[in-house]
C-alpha cells in the first residue's frame, strides 16, 4: 500500500512538472484607482505593461514589432474606486500568452484603463466603448485614462509575487489647436451621427486657406481633400523656416537618416513659400478629423457598426465647409488623395459619390481587393494567420521592410490588438477594418472576419466584404454604371515592396482597369521600385521627401483634370489671381 502512495506521489510531480507554466503560476499584479481618479465605477480595458527597459514609460513601448514589451489585458465593468482587479496568468497577452510565461528578470511595470462609454445605438444595440476625446483613439495617449508610474520590479513567475499597483494618474485634456491667418479650424456637431450613436457626435476639419483669400471676397475656390489618419493640425505648411541652429542628431529608422526633423520643417517652409507665391493656383485644402470610437478615423464611408460617416462627411461636413469658406461646391471643382489609410479613402470615396469628385489619387492603399487582404485572400483561404498545408504550419507575415525582412506576422500582429481589447475595441488596423467592413454583430459589435485567437475564417463575412467594400470587386460589378462617372478619375501608386504586401491587391485593381472598356478607365497605375509603404507617384525624389509633398505633387493633373472636364460656364477664373 505504502508503496502505490508512493507512485502516486510521483506521478502527481511528474504531471505538475510537465503541466504549462501558464497554469503554475501564482505571479499577480493587483491593479486599483483612486478616489481622486474618480468617485464612479468604471467600465474599459485594463492593462498591465512590462518592459525591460526605462527608455521610455512602459505605454509608449507596446507595439507588434521586434522591439515589443509585454502587455496583458482583461475587460472591467463595473470597477469601484479602491476595488482591486486581478490581472494573472489568465488574461490575454503579447507577446507571450500568459504572466506566467514572461521570462524571470528586472521590468518596469505600469497600469492603465482605457476607459469606456455606454453607447445606445440607433439599431437597438447598447454597446461599451473609447470615446476619442481629442487625441486620435491613442489608447496611450487618451485624455482621462488613468494609469500609475512605472515602477522597477524583480519578476519571476515560477516564484509567484501578488503586486499591487494603484492608478493615481490622469491623462490631461488636450490642448485644441488656434486659428491663424491661413489655417482655420471648424466642427460641427452631426446630426446623422449623434442619430445613429445615440448622442451628441461631431465632426472637424482643419481648413488650409489659399493666399489673398481677404482680399479676393469675390473668389470662389476648387476643393482638396487630403485624407489619412486623425490630424490633430493641418500638417506640413509652416510660416517660418527651420532654425538654422536645430539639433540634426535625431535618427529616422523608418528612413535610415539622422535630422529628419529638420527636413520635414524645411519641406514645410517650402511648402508655405510655394502656397504664397505669384500665379500658384488657389485652392483650399482640409483634412477631416473624423475618430470614432474604434478608431482614429472613420474610412469615411458608411458602416454597419459605426453608422453614416460617408455620408455626414459629403452632405454635412463639406457642405459645411465650402458654404463658410467660399467653395465652389461642384463636383468637377472636388479633388480627393491620400496615402495608406487615405489612399484607400479617396478611391472609396471617389467610387461611392462619383459625382461628387473629379479625381482620386490613391497612394499606396489599404487593400483594395480582398483576394490580397495583405497576403490573405479572404474567400479561398481557411485561415488567416497560416498557410493552408497539409502538415506545416508556416506563419503568414504581415511586416516586411523593401528587403523582405519580416518584423510580425497575422498571428502577432492580431493577437497583439486582442491583448488591447476585446470585440473589436484595440483601436488597431486589423480591428478597424472589420469595425468598417463587417456585418454588425447580435451583440452590437462588428461580426469577425476571422477568429483573433485562431485564426479561421468565416466565409460569411467574408461575402459581406465583398459586396460592400471589396473596391476592385465594385468596380468590376458596377462597371457598366460606375465606369462613365470615373473614366478619368482614377490614379493609383504603390511601391512594389510596400511593407504591408499592399502592391498585391493593386495589381489585381491594375489588371481589371487594364480591360475596361465602354469605357476604358482612362487612369493611371504606377509603381516604385524597391519603394516601402506610401510611395505616392515620385519617381525623383526619395519616399521620405515625397510623402512630404502630397499637397503639391498632383496639383499639374488636376489643373489638366480642371481644363479638359469643367463643364460649360465652369468659374475657373476667380480663384487663378
Amino acid at each position: 500500500m505504502k508503496s502505490l502512495n508512493v507512485l502516486f506521489i510521483l506521478l502527481a510531480i511528474t504531471l505538475w512538472q510537465c503541466t504549462p507554466a501558464s497554469q503554475r503560476s501564482n505571479l499577480k499584479f493587483s491593479i486599483s484607482f483612486t478616489q481622486e481618479m474618480s468617485d464612479q465605477a468604471q467600465d474599459g480595458r485594463l492593462l498591465i505593461m512590462l518592459s525591460n527597459n526605462d527608455a521610455s514609460e512602459p505605454r509608449f513601448q507596446i507595439n507588434d514589432g521586434l522591439k515589443a514589451q509585454l502587455v496583458f489585458g482583461v475587460d472591467v465593468e463595473g470597477m469601484q474606486p479602491g476595488q482591486e482587479i486581478i490581472i494573472d496568468e489568465d488574461a490575454f497577452g503579447f507577446p507571450f500568452r500568459s504572466i506566467a510565461d514572461i521570462p524571470a528578470g528586472t521590468y518596469y511595470a505600469q497600469a492603465l484603463i482605457n476607459r469606456y462609454e455606454t453607447f445606445k445605438l440607433k439599431t437597438g444595440h447598447t454597446v461599451k466603448l473609447p470615446p476619442d476625446q481629442g487625441e486620435g483613439q491613442q489608447w496611450n495617449r487618451k485624455p482621462g485614462n488613468f494609469y500609475s508610474q512605472p515602477v522597477k520590479l524583480e519578476l519571476d513567475p515560477a516564484k509567484g509575487k501578488t503586486i499591487s499597483i494603484k492608478m493615481d494618474q490622469k491623462i490631461p485634456p488636450i490642448k485644441k489647436p488656434e486659428d491663424t491667418k491661413y489655417i482655420k479650424h471648424i466642427e460641427i456637431e452631426s446630426k446623422m451621427l449623434s442619430e445613429f450613436w445615440g448622442r451628441p457626435m461631431t465632426l472637424g476639419a482643419h481648413v488650409l486657406l489659399p493666399e489673398g483669400f481677404e482680399e479676393h471676397p469675390n473668389a470662389k475656390y476648387p476643393l482638396m481633400i487630403y485624407h489619412g489618419h486623425f490630424p490633430s493640425d493641418f500638417g506640413g505648411f509652416r510660416t517660418e523656416p527651420p532654425d538654422p541652429n536645430m539639433d540634426t542628431t535625431d535618427y529616422s529608422a523608418r528612413f535610415g537618416i539622422y535630422g529628419y526633423k529638420k527636413i520635414e520643417q524645411q519641406e514645410a517652409y517650402n511648402f508655405y513659400k510655394q502656397w504664397i507665391s505669384k500665379n500658384f493656383p488657389r485652392f483650399i485644402v482640409i483634412e477631416i478629423q473624423h475618430a470614432t470610437p474604434y478608431y482614429d478615423d472613420s474610412y469615411a464611408v458608411n458602416s454597419a457598426s459605426m453608422g453614416p460617416y460617408g455620408d455626414a462627411i459629403m452632405k454635412e461636413l463639406v457642405p459645411e465647409i465650402e458654404s463658410r469658406f467660399r467653395g465652389i461646391g461642384e463636383g468637377w471643382a472636388r479633388f480627393t488623395y491620400g496615402g495608406s489609410t487615405g489612399g484607400w479613402e479617396a478611391l472609396a470615396v471617389q467610387m461611392f459619390y462619383p459625382d461628387d469628385f473629379n479625381g482620386c489619387f490613391a497612394a499606396c492603399p489599404d487593400p483594395i481587393d480582398f483576394r490580397s487582404f495583405c497576403l490573405v485572400d479572404i474567400y479561398k483561404d481557411k485561415n488567416a494567420y497560416y498557410y493552408d498545408s497539409d502538415f506545416k504550419k508556416l506563419p503568414r507575415p504581415a511586416h516586411r521592410d523593401y528587403l523582405g525582412q519580416i518584423q510580425s506576422t497575422m498571428a502577432e500582429a492580431n493577437h497583439y490588438e486582442l491583448a488591447l481589447g476585446t470585440k473589436t475595441r484595440s483601436g488597431q488596423q486589423w480591428d478597424i477594418w472589420e469595425a468598417v467592413y463587417s456585418p454588425q454583430g447580435e451583440d452590437g459589435y462588428p461580426k469577425r472576419l476571422f477568429d483573433k485567437e485562431t485564426g479561421d475564417i468565416d466565409p460569411s463575412v467574408a461575402a459581406y466584404w465583398k459586396e460592400n467594400y471589396d473596391l476592385r470587386h465594385i468596380l468590376e460589378r458596377d462597371w457598366a454604371t460606375l465606369g462613365p462617372k470615373l473614366q478619368g478619375k482614377i490614379h493609383i501608386y504603390c511601391g512594389d515592396m510596400d511593407n504591408y504586401y499592399l502592391n498585391n491587391a493593386v495589381y489585381q485593381m491594375e489588371e481589371f482597369l487594364k480591360k475596361t472598356d465602354t469605357p476604358f478607365y482612362k487612369g493611371e497605375v504606377d509603381y516604385g521600385d524597391r519603394a516601402e509603404h506610401c510611395w505616392n507617384g515620385d519617381h525623383e525624389n526619395p519616399n521620405y521627401i515625397s510623402r512630404l509633398r502630397y499637397n503639391t505633387m498632383y496639383l499639374p493633373k488636376i489643373l489638366k483634370r480642371i481644363s479638359e472636364s469643367a463643364p460649360a460656364g465652369a468659374d475657373l477664373k476667380s480663384w487663378r489671381y
